[in-house]
């Protein structure tokens, strides 16, 4: 796969809808990409990095604020799907368990989900929330991409230690979860990142049609 190919993976994607509760999923039309983390881990930033568009996931001053499922559509198909960030403490206890219960059911119920993207600030990975979702995930078999973002605030040796780290404690799920170093700021690993999912999207498109070529 060419380099112009892989920048056009998530390059041009455009705001499809916003989720406030299960009911309000649309209904499966293609593959879907999710991203989750905890709330300040640079979730919405790596997004727009990824796409190419400062401003087309919501970052907001407060963490916590974005409380909704936000569907963006992709040029090749598919579909990047924005969950709420979790873990925010300052967050009402009721707004936590709408948004909890909003996640859980996607995760757990979406049958056009094909992978998670998860972020971790790098310089404080593998919380115990961080941990939660890793293993309820995995039971899906479904892939997991960890982000460990924020990475310029490391030296490289440091981002070296940590990405190893990583690496160690979550070895024991093979080839299931896959972790990389990540940097809005300095817009480093994009191609990685597109690297590892684009298979999956792949794998659940139907093979371009080429009956009027």
């Amino acid at each position: 796969m060419r380099d112009s190919d892989l920048s056009s993976l998530f390059r041009g994607a455009s705001f499809h809808i916003s989720v406030a509760k299960p009911s309000g999923l649309p209904a499966p039309i293609g593959p879907e990409i999710a991203f989750a983390g905890r709330s300040n881990a640079g979730k919405s930033s790596a997004i727009n990095t990824l796409v190419g568009h400062t401003r087309l996931a919501f970052v907001s001053k407060t963490p916590g604020r974005t409380q909704l499922i936000n569907y963006f559509k992709l040029v090749k198909g598919g579909f990047l799907v924005d969950l709420p960030g979790y873990g925010f403490a300052q967050v009402p206890v009721e707004v936590r368990r709408a948004w909890a219960g909003l996640i859980e059911r996607y995760l757990k119920e979406r049958e056009s989900l094909v992978g998670l993207v998860l972020i971790m600030d790098s310089r404080h990975p593998l919380t115990e929330l961080d941990w939660n979702m890793i293993q309820w995930f995995s039971q899906s078999g479904k892939p997991m991409h960890v982000l460990l973002t924020k990475a310029d605030k490391l030296t490289r040796s440091a981002q070296a230690a940590t990405l190893a780290d990583v690496r160690r404690q979550l070895s024991g799920m093979g080839e299931q979860v896959t972790v990389q170093l990540f940097s809005s700021l300095k817009k480093t690993g994009v191609d990685e990142v597109e690297q590892v999912v684009a298979p999956w999207l792949s794998a659940a498109l139907p093979p371009p049609d080429t009956s009027a070529a």
